[in-house]
């Protein structure tokens, strides 16, 4: 019976949160779906910075640096990336300061805390498996 309770409570609290995010969605323009989902995969896909920047250093500065320095930036990346999909992931329905759509603004919004938006972006899809026809800069 407690853990029924529990579960009325926490979809009462999700669904005040997701009307209050279509009301300030409207007001600032942004989009907290948006901004959840992009929680939602750096948290579950964190680790993959890793390797990613294992692999930008070892392009850029060859294979010694990759595996020391490269590693330690991946280390690194890696825990801001679970850390902000964490702070994402619980303030979803709220904008927040400095996170606006467009790197030039200032003031609140739903943004991205963290450049780049993604994990793994068209820049980064190595093998080209997630962005197959995205056209490359």
């Amino acid at each position: 019976m407690k853990l029924f309770n529990k579960a009325v409570v926490l979809g009462f609290v999700v669904a005040i949160a997701a009307l209050i995010s279509f009301n300030v969605s409207a007001d600032s323009g942004g989009d907290p779906f948006r901004k959840l989902g992009r929680g939602v995969v750096n948290v579950g896909f964190g680790a993959l910075e890793i390797p990613m920047k294992i692999y930008d250093v070892n392009n850029s500065d060859g294979g010694l640096a990759a595996f020391t320095y490269g590693l330690f930036k991946g280390i690194g990346y890696f825990v801001a990336r679970e850390v902000i999909g964490v702070v994402e992931i619980v303030t979803f329905p709220m904008p927040l300061p400095g996170a606006t759509d467009s790197k030039k603004d200032t003031g609140w919004g739903y943004g991205p805390l963290m450049e780049p938006e993604w994990v793994v972006g068209p820049d980064h899809d190595i093998y080209n498996i997630i962005y197959q026809d995205f056209p490359q800069n």
